[in-house]
């Protein structure tokens, strides 16, 4: 079986490598395949003084190969798909738990009325945080998602997104439960409004997630902003959590991005405030830096250190481990393709 799995998984990818090599020729239609190759060393320590050195995968970014493409249907309308595998570069095995396409999977349809699209697909909640709040855009050791709500993916997500309109914009979601009696169970809905003006980006979003018997939930929202100085960029996060148990909490975070020539500076601080009986609160420090060494080519460096209080329990983790100690430092390169 496991053999069978393999040999599929080499005829799938040679057959979409092929279709990206042959799509440019086709008129009005285009198939690209991209990726990002990402290993490093990690250095973690916990409080007790316990270390732990590893070779890691997707430090700064997952690994990845992915396929996406674009026909054109006419009058302005345009099918498009995306299919994205994850993977360990530091064994060669599947990320996501194995799933073929386990980081994105979804086609749909965009034109001047916006886009819907259906599949596996990242939240509005999650790109708010990567790409407006978290100056080290989920990754290296001063990740924003090593204490703060992140919503990653959905499954079966139906998404809408409008066209802007006077520097505005929406996304919509809804991720069915898919089970059978009770469409509330295991369901998901978020989405974001967007207020881009130049240099500026304000984006609030929200998400709710269902438990299995539609009896609890979580709920997320934040205010994400980016302002580019030109000289640096400043980024900023507000969120508001209620857990599963109905306990609430809220995270700020402030920091800021810097380029020297080949050189960029990142740096962030989030704190953490528990606000049930237990207060379980926490604050985190990052710096971090890239060199590039070409267009598609750099190296990085990160550093990051939680201060836990009151028995909480957030580690220093990375774009896609959680960590295992409350410091870690990461020294590794990125390419992309």
């Amino acid at each position: 079986q496991l053999i069978r799995e393999i040999f599929m998984k080499k005829v799938l990818f040679t057959l979409l490598a092929l279709g990206a090599a042959s799509g440019g020729a086709l008129a009005q239609s285009s198939v690209t395949m991209y990726g990002v190759a990402d290993a490093g060393l990690v250095f973690d320590k916990d409080a007790a003084g316990d270390r732990l050195n590893r070779v890691a995968s997707g430090i700064a970014s997952g690994s990845r190969i992915g396929f996406k493409g674009k026909e054109d249907l006419g009058a302005g309308l345009a099918a498009i798909f995306v299919l994205e595998s994850g993977f360990n570069i530091d064994t060669g095995t599947s990320g996501q738990g194995g799933r073929l396409f386990g980081r994105q999977a979804y086609v749909g349809l965009t034109g001047s009325a916006g886009a819907i699209t259906l599949g596996r697909q990242y939240t509005p909640y999650y790109l708010a945080l990567r790409d407006v709040a978290d100056p080290f855009v989920i990754g290296l050791a001063g990740t924003a998602s090593n204490i703060m709500a992140t919503n990653y993916r959905i499954d079966n997500m139906v998404q809408y997104s409008t066209p802007t309109w006077s520097k505005l914009s929406a996304d919509l979601a809804y991720g069915f439960g898919e089970v059978a009696g009770d469409n509330a169970k295991n369901r998901s809905m978020g989405g974001a409004v967007h207020y881009i003006d130049g240099p500026l980006n304000v984006t609030l979003t929200h998400h709710r997630q269902e438990n299995a018997l539609a009896t609890q939930q979580t709920r997320n929202t934040l205010l994400a902003t980016r302002y580019d100085f030109g000289v640096l960029q400043g980024n900023f996060g507000y969120a508001d959590n209620r857990a599963i148990d109905e306990s609430k909490s809220n995270d700020i975070l402030v920091g800021f991005s810097a380029p020297f020539g080949a050189t960029k500076l990142v740096a962030s601080y989030i704190r953490h405030n528990d606000k049930s009986n237990a207060n379980r609160d926490a604050q985190q420090w990052a710096i971090g830096a890239f060199y590039a060494l070409s267009k598609r080519s750099d190296l990085y460096t990160g550093y990051g250190h939680i201060s836990n209080k009151n028995g909480a329990t957030y580690k220093v983790g990375n774009a896609t481990d959680d960590g295992t100690g409350n410091s870690g430092f990461n020294l590794g390169m990125r390419h992309t393709f």
